[in-house]
């Protein structure tokens, strides 16, 4: 019987730590919101989260005052998630519609836009004020 390629895998895959976050808590509750509330009132506690990696690409943030209104990022967007408003000379970034790329960020000569390490945006409603940076 020929052995699988991936059996050796397998075998290293056993003993590593796991590279994703671990749920919450350390056994399933019966409920996430009875779990939530055991959590507030001290019962339960929460397994921290894995931190972000140095250089991590989340949630673009933005200055406004050192914003001259170029324009530069939104031309350089390939999922044309920035919108130039020319009336103010500021820019509209659309959280849902990016990929984090980061080449506006790269390309900014004021150096207002950067990426911070929250990447929590799920979200019902993809023009709430989470996922709209202005």
């Amino acid at each position: 019987m020929k052995m699988l390629p991936l059996f050796p895998e397998l075998i290293r895959q056993l003993f590593r730590e796991p590279a994703t976050n671990k749920f919450p808590a350390k056994y399933l509750p019966p409920t996430v919101t009875g779990f939530l509330r055991d959590v507030g009132a001290g019962k339960a506690k929460l397994i921290p989260p894995v931190p972000a990696p140095p250089h991590f690409r989340g949630k673009i943030t933005y200055q406004r005052d050192t914003c001259i209104g170029c324009g530069l990022c939104a031309k350089v967007c390939p999922a044309h998630a920035i919108e130039l408003i020319p009336d103010v000379k500021r820019i509209r970034v659309w959280v849902g519609q990016c990929i984090f790329c980061s080449q506006c960020t790269s390309i900014c000569p004021k150096n207002c836009l950067s990426m911070s390490e929250v990447f929590l945006l799920a979200d019902e409603n993809r023009y709430s004020d989470n996922l709209v940076v202005e």
